[in-house]
């Protein structure tokens, strides 16, 4: 019989909520994959929360992982102002890297990080897992098939309540903030289903602020070539809501949430004359972070070509993300973040 094949073995940097929540059980569900060390600024928290979660062990200092010659693959779910040195530092290393959205806090620091990323031997993804999951295959499918016309408009909300101040999302100082949480996300939508960047200049944007210059809530509109547009709105004020429409010149396309279905969600096939075919948007018990990291691994394996790289898809992200803001900021003279 031939030598079993050694699972993907990953470090984790910091023991964010995501980590636990999201990336541990997916990576054991996707299979292929094992936490073999996770790193925290503090030695006896990394060991508890290794024992706590089955992580072969925990270690003080972020640069042990990433210098750990074990270590193929590491996740980043560190604050957003800690992302772009660990992920260059891990890329340096060697290792492919699945990093938290958004990327970097500033689209100077996305061009370093990618650049960076252009020259290493293995890969960097942004953690934008939607793009893998079924729900969207079948969506673009939809659209490329002209199912709904052609697509002119998506409406996107993503909010949910944050009520902690001291949650680093709610920190200046680590570039917090609605649009880097949740806003990220229906940008992505929108570049992905309309396969274009929107053109800055007609960018329409204002936002609730916090005196430190963060945004908890923030509204606005992208221009795509072709005159269509995204229209959208994020924040930490109200109940989660993730539902997007797709809207076309001959029907549209509702999703309860595109970002992270569950069985519980649905997309909604509406025709223009009113026929409505509802779906699951994902199989029963499939978390949320699974087909990505599937797909990184069969990458790592030399299985599968890789996808959705963030050399390919980052850059316009951050550089919307960044017009949003100053559009918004100048809506109320200046405020600065």
């Amino acid at each position: 019989m031939p030598d079993a094949v050694e699972p993907i073995r990953w470090g984790i940097l910091g023991t964010a909520g995501i980590a636990e929540d999201s990336f541990v059980p997916a990576m054991r569900q996707a299979g292929d994959g094992v936490a073999l060390s996770v790193a925290s600024r503090d030695g006896a928290r990394a060991e508890a929360w290794a024992d706590d979660h089955g992580v072969t062990r925990g270690v003080e200092d972020y640069e042990r992982v990433v210098a750990d010659p074990e270590i193929e693959a590491v996740y980043v779910p560190l604050p957003n102002s800690l992302h772009a040195e660990w992920t260059v530092a891990a890329l340096a290393a060697g290792k492919a890297v699945f990093c938290e959205k958004p990327l970097c806090a500033t689209p100077a620091e996305t061009e370093a990080v990618l650049a960076a990323a252009r020259s290493a031997p293995a890969p960097l993804w942004e953690a934008f897992v939607f793009p893998f999951h079924e729900q969207m295959a079948r969506v673009r499918e939809l659209v490329a098939a002209g199912t709904i016309g052609d697509v002119r408009e998506i409406v996107s909300r993503f909010h949910f309540r944050l009520d902690d101040p001291n949650d680093v999302r709610m920190l200046a100082e680590l570039a917090g903030g609605s649009i880097q949480d949740v806003g990220c996300y229906p940008i992505r939508l929108a570049r992905l289903l309309f396969d274009d960047e929107p053109d800055l200049e007609r960018t329409i944007a204002d936002a609730t602020w916090l005196d430190t210059g963060l945004d908890t809530e923030l509204w606005g509109a992208l221009a795509f070539p072709g005159e269509r547009r995204l229209v959208f709105s994020c924040g930490f004020h109200t109940p989660h809501d993730p539902f997007t429409r797709v809207l076309g010149t001959a029907g549209e396309i509702r999703m309860t949430n595109p970002f992270h279905p569950s069985d519980a969600d649905t997309y909604t096939v509406i025709a223009e004359e009113g026929h409505e075919e509802a779906h699951v948007a994902a199989p029963a018990g499939l978390e949320s972070f699974t087909p990505m990291i599937r797909h990184i691994h069969r990458v790592l394996r030399g299985v599968e070509d890789p996808r959705h790289l963030a050399v390919d898809d980052a850059m316009g992200n951050a550089t919307a993300i960044a017009s949003l803001l100053d559009a918004a900021r100048l809506r109320v003279g200046g405020v600065t973040g």
